[in-house]
């Protein structure tokens, strides 16, 4: 049996636990490792983000910055300036928030601007894949605006991946840094438990044993106290794991082996899954809620 909590996302709150959440994704990206280029224009990221939510999405995640492997992300370097960001996302938020005003719509950034101007057009919940590490101007700025926040996990920066050492243990290495960075947002920037969400980043510079190795420990989280996130869909470990005579199927084509992945992680404690395959997720879980 899961632990169950309120996630305080700023204005209402979340209940975690009784059932799975499901968070849809909105790349508005022309380059992401999935789907980059199919939402890109304002036009079609709405109306997929509606989609999702008809699907059964209870938060849809907007980012407009790619951190596929590789990418050029979280540094002075980044391809994609704040401004940039900001001209794409803001007008999907906005968009989605028009149609669907009671939607829960969350910013994917780990920039202190774009997430303030995302939250003051409408965003509920910033989604930051660097743990406060990549701008440190974040941690702040969450700290004084109403919002959900999710630290997630993640090792190095995208370009370096491939080149970084294998972890040991992966588990340990994840819940150890995780749970210095949540400290310090409670303690020095006076975020409140409450707010805080916490994803371990499959993908996310572990490599193919790290990530097998997260997805079979995946419930030692659960000794952080904080309700946890998991985005594991159509990840390149998954890739791997589902390879034929040394050929991975290409990401749209590992909608099974994701299925599987969230389900595992349903029944291992997951509060949220955060998917590109809404309306397949939704179904599969229901069924894992059953048990979970």
């Amino acid at each position: 049996m899961r632990p169950v909590f309120t996630w305080n996302i700023g204005s209402r709150s979340l209940p975690l636990g009784k059932r799975t959440v499901v968070m849809g994704v909105v790349n508005v990206t022309p380059d992401s490792f999935s789907d980059g280029g199919q939402h890109f224009s304002p036009q079609a990221a709405i109306a997929h983000g509606l989609k999702l939510l008809e699907e059964g999405a209870e938060v849809v995640d907007v980012g407009g910055e790619s951190t596929r492997p590789g990418a050029r992300a979280g540094t002075d370097s980044a391809v994609v300036g704040a401004e940039e960001e900001l001209r794409r996302v803001l007008p999907v938020i906005a968009g989605i928030k028009n149609v669907k005003p009671a939607a829960i719509v969350s910013i994917d950034t780990y920039k202190a601007t774009v997430a303030r101007a995302a939250v003051e057009a409408g965003a509920e919940i910033v989604n930051d894949v660097s743990g406060f590490l990549w701008d440190p101007d974040l941690r702040k700025t969450v700290a004084g605006m109403r919002c959900g926040v999710v630290i997630m996990h993640t090792r190095g920066r995208p370009e370096e991946w491939k080149s970084l050492p294998a972890v040991p243990d992966a588990a340990m290495l994840v819940k150890k840094e995780l749970r210095q960075r949540a400290d310090e947002a409670v303690r020095a920037a006076g975020i409140r438990r409450d707010r805080i969400i916490l994803d371990p980043g499959f993908g996310f510079g572990k490599g193919y044993t790290g990530d097998c190795a997260l997805l079979r420990e995946f419930e030692k989280l659960h000794e952080l106290r904080f309700p946890l996130l998991a985005g594991i869909s159509r990840k390149s470990f998954l890739g791997k794991a589902l390879a034929q005579d040394g050929a991975e199927p290409p990401a749209s084509e590992r909608l099974f082996g994701t299925l599987g992945a969230e389900t595992a992680l349903v029944l291992k404690g997951a509060h949220m899954i955060r998917t590109h395959d809404v309306k397949a997720c939704v179904q599969a879980l229901k069924v894992a809620d059953l048990i979970a």
